[in-house]
């Protein structure tokens, strides 16, 4: 199984499993208010995205990296703006994003290599 394959399958098991739980307004509403904050508005979806994935590797969730690289590689972002984001995360975050950004890297060349 590819690593791609991996994370997909992981995280739609744990969401259906955390959607399914009772008593889970806030849980609910917190995707819900995901869901709405990376919808087109006055910055487009692809912006967002790009965003979400600095922010993502600053804050060091190599979950939230891998998702917002899946969503940056379908909104056509292309290998060379991947690098200049690393680029700004990595200034933002410190090397401490490093090791997130080899991890990331290697998500991205999956993604890339597979399409």
């Amino acid at each position: 199984m590819s690593k791609i394959e991996a994370f997909n399958s992981f995280r739609k098991r744990m969401n259906d499993r955390m959607m399914a739980a009772p008593n889970n307004k806030i849980m609910k509403r917190i995707y819900s208010l995901d869901t709405l904050t990376y919808e087109p508005g006055v910055l487009d979806a692809r912006t967002k995205e790009m965003l979400g994935l600095v922010a993502s590797m600053v804050l060091k969730c190599d979950d939230c990296i891998y998702y917002h690289l899946q969503k940056c590689y379908e909104l056509d972002v292309t290998t060379d703006e991947i690098m200049e984001i690393f680029g700004v995360a990595n200034l933002v975050g410190g090397t401490i994003v490093i090791p997130h950004t080899r991890r990331a890297l290697e998500f991205w060349d999956e993604l890339v290599s597979d399409n």
